[in-house]
């Protein structure tokens, strides 16, 4: 099976497509966009360069993908692109943005993304694999949601914040801080609310571990130490734990401060 393309879509000549992709009606492809094998891109749909794009991902009517980033910086930087993995699904009027200079110019989409409809993931942005991003949900610039991470439907992550893996937040949530891994999150204020028990166990997190993480979260929540002290207790009693070190590590880097 070769590259279908509607005859009223336009793919610019310096674009590069793979055996197996499916072009849509009235669908644009700009220049630099190079699509991987066995992607389908519905009608409609606007790709513009430096974009790369993986094999295996579905796009649907009205989404723009690798368009300039939405920041009054951004002057037609050379160095401004998109790399997107493969097998994700980009739903309606999802838009998600080129990297800008100030952020190192590239934002990255991972692997099996779920992205539902009217979502947007602006410049700079880093998104991990397996994720779900639930009807318009919305990231400022710079980023970064790890693995198998849930945002609820209209989530708005503020600027530079940082999601861990297999995280959650709840529809409408404010995010100006950042969550650490296996958290639920939900509100506005955002407050934590509990581990994402089901999450892990969907996950294969061993019964022990994911036992672990829950007496994390009372020792760094509950206990009413400072975010130090209660780090330095994590160390003592959990130090041991892979997932454990990994909300150590999470929280003990983090630029904006988690939620507490």
């Amino acid at each position: 099976m070769s590259r279908q393309i509607h005859p009223t879509a336009i793919v610019d000549p310096k674009a590069e497509l793979e055996e197996n992709v499916t072009v849509g009606a009235y669908s644009v492809i700009g220049p630099g966009v190079s699509i991987g094998g066995d992607c389908e891109l519905f009608n409609h749909v606007t790709v513009a360069g430096p974009t790369a794009i993986g094999p295996g991902n579905r796009i649907f009517p009205n989404a723009c993908i690798g368009l300039d980033p939405q920041d009054k910086k951004y002057h037609g930087e050379a160095n401004s692109r998109l790399e997107i993995g493969a097998g994700n699904t980009f739903r309606e009027s999802v838009t998600v943005s080129r990297g800008s200079e100030a952020g190192g110019g590239v934002t990255r989409v991972g692997d099996e993304n779920w992205i539902m409809a009217y979502c947007h993931i602006a410049h700079d942005c880093t998104i991990g694999n397996a994720t779900v991003f639930a009807n318009g949900t919305t990231l400022a610039g710079h980023v970064a949601v790890e693995d198998r991470v849930t945002l609820g439907g209209f989530t708005a992550i503020h600027q530079f914040c940082s999601v861990g893996e297999l995280a959650i937040t709840g529809g409408l949530s404010k995010v100006t801080q950042d969550i650490p891994p296996y958290v639920i999150a939900d509100g506005n204020p955002l407050r934590p609310r509990g581990i994402n028990k089901i999450g892990l166990e969907r996950n294969g997190v061993p019964a022990e571990e994911s036992d672990r993480i829950q007496k994390a979260y009372k020792i760094f929540y509950r206990s009413r130490l400072t975010a130090q002290e209660a780090i330095a207790r994590l160390k003592e009693e959990l130090g041991e734990s892979p997932a454990v070190r990994k909300f150590i590590e999470f929280v003990s880097n983090s630029q904006r401060g988690v939620c507490r």
